[in-house]
């Protein structure tokens, strides 16, 4: 592998995933980059374990299908590599076509979609979310240890793009949800003829008592005009 080639390939791809415009422009970009630059790699995508399993930014249809696959069997390369519970951050699967006791339902299953091999890394940790960067191929063997390290690089890179993006959208959500609070203050201390401290005490206490976000009352006065118990 030219791993000088594919460094200044990694340099150009950690800039290209900083100018993306939002979150999934950030995910899109972070599968198409891993199908581009691993070698022997037909698709990717992210597989995020919540309370519910989502699969993001797949590269093609079936790799979803793949995914929740995992999640109702409870196994599989990339199910276990989005588990930091289970120490380890890179898992592979070089052949489909040999047996795998960690994961025999799952690559029973995989072989009818034409799967031969693939790779799961551990993309990031959240709050109670965990995700893995999963790399897919037809032929069985494509990915070797030259992949894993490949495939170690560009998840580390994408990580880092993938958290600042995310920061920046709950920065712009911030500021959006302020600035809206803001309007309702206004709203309701023109309607009341009350000072701002009593107007935001009165959004404030609307939303512990009818247990509702701060930023959702402020969008009801903003479209309504006013709260119904006012």
């Amino acid at each position: 592998m030219d791993w000088q080639g594919f460094a200044e390939q990694i340099g150009d791809m950690a800039h290209d995933l900083l100018e993306q415009p939002s979150v999934d422009a950030t995910l899109g970009r972070i599968t198409e980059s891993a199908a581009e630059l691993v070698a022997g790699c037909d698709a990717a995508g992210i597989l995020v374990l919540s309370a519910k399993s989502v699969s993001l930014a797949p590269t093609e249809p079936w790799v979803a299908e793949l995914d929740q696959l995992q999640r109702k069997l409870g196994q599989g390369p990339c199910f276990d590599a989005a588990h930091p519970s289970t120490g380890e951050r890179v898992l592979r699967m070089a052949d489909f076509t040999e047996a795998e006791p960690r994961w025999a339902d799952f690559v029973a299953e995989a072989r009818k979609w034409g799967v031969g091999s693939m790779m799961g890394f551990l993309l990031y940790t959240e709050d109670e979310d965990f995700g893995a960067l999963n790399f897919y191929s037809r032929r069985p063997g494509a990915f070797t240890e030259e992949s894993e390290r490949a495939g170690v690089i560009l998840a580390s890179h994408a990580a880092v793009a993938l958290s600042a993006a995310r920061t920046h959208a709950q920065m712009e959500q911030a500021l959006a949800t302020r600035h809206q609070i803001g309007q309702a203050m206004g709203i309701l201390m023109a309607r009341h003829n009350i000072p701002e401290n009593q107007a935001f005490n009165t959004l404030r206490r609307y939303s512990q008592d009818n247990n509702v976000k701060l930023r959702e009352v402020a969008l009801l006065v903003c479209e309504q005009g006013g709260l119904p118990q006012l």
